[in-house]
């Protein structure tokens, strides 16, 4: 029973780096969408969030049939009920790359975001970048001090989003309350973008050192 009971932990983990991979992809996929105006890879931003959403469910239904058959007490339950919190946080991020995506589309043939805005968000999606891949780092080889430089990363993505918020609301904002707002948003995504792989990665330190991160 202990053998299957960790061939089930190795097989959450395994799902969980391959939707900490496609998040990654996605949010870079829908960078292109939005600053390029590329229906294409908006497509596949698509695409992806789908096979993301079907990944959460198949670590939801390997968490709930381990906790079923393994009645699993201590740092076994405490690994398989952290396992489904990050799996919601990478769902989520997931969403937020389609939500970008979507913006694009919306705005297609032009651009989402004016060539004043595209350095910003440029900046802002390197940034999650580096959290995305930091965070598939982490779960991929455990290392609760490559884990906790997320919160560092992300407060450099909320400088950047009141750099954005500086430029829209700058009394020569030339393109109307429309334009406006989707640039609010899609530094909301962003940012939020970040805000989840922050979560993962606090219950990855909570995993391995026992201890919840204080707030």
């Amino acid at each position: 029973m202990r053998e299957e009971f960790q061939a089930d932990l190795a097989e959450v983990s395994r799902l969980l780096v391959t939707m900490a991979e496609s998040v990654r992809a996605a949010m870079r996929k829908a960078t292109t969408a939005l600053l390029k105006a590329d229906r294409e890879a908006a497509g596949v931003v698509m695409d992806r969030d789908a096979e993301v959403d079907e990944i959460y469910r198949q670590v939801e239904a390997k968490v709930m049939d381990s906790i079923a058959r393994q009645a699993p007490v201590a740092s076994d339950l405490r690994t398989l009920i952290t396992a489904l919190h990050i799996s919601a946080d990478l769902e989520r991020m997931g969403d937020l790359a389609e939500h970008v995506a979507k913006t694009a589309l919306r705005r297609h043939p032009s651009p989402a975001v004016p060539a004043e805005l595209r350095p910003v968000f440029r900046q802002m999606a390197e940034a999650a970048d580096r959290m995305a891949e930091k965070i598939t780092t982490v779960l991929a080889s455990p290392n609760a001090d490559l884990a906790a430089e997320l919160e560092k990363d992300d407060d450099a993505m909320d400088e950047l989003e009141r750099d954005l918020f500086k430029v829209l609301l700058h009394d020569d904002w030339p393109y109307g309350a429309e334009t406006a707002i989707d640039g609010a948003l899609l530094g909301r995504f962003y940012e939020r973008y970040a805000d989840h792989a922050v979560n993962a990665g606090e219950q990855m330190i909570y995993l391995i050192t026992g201890e919840p991160v204080a707030g």
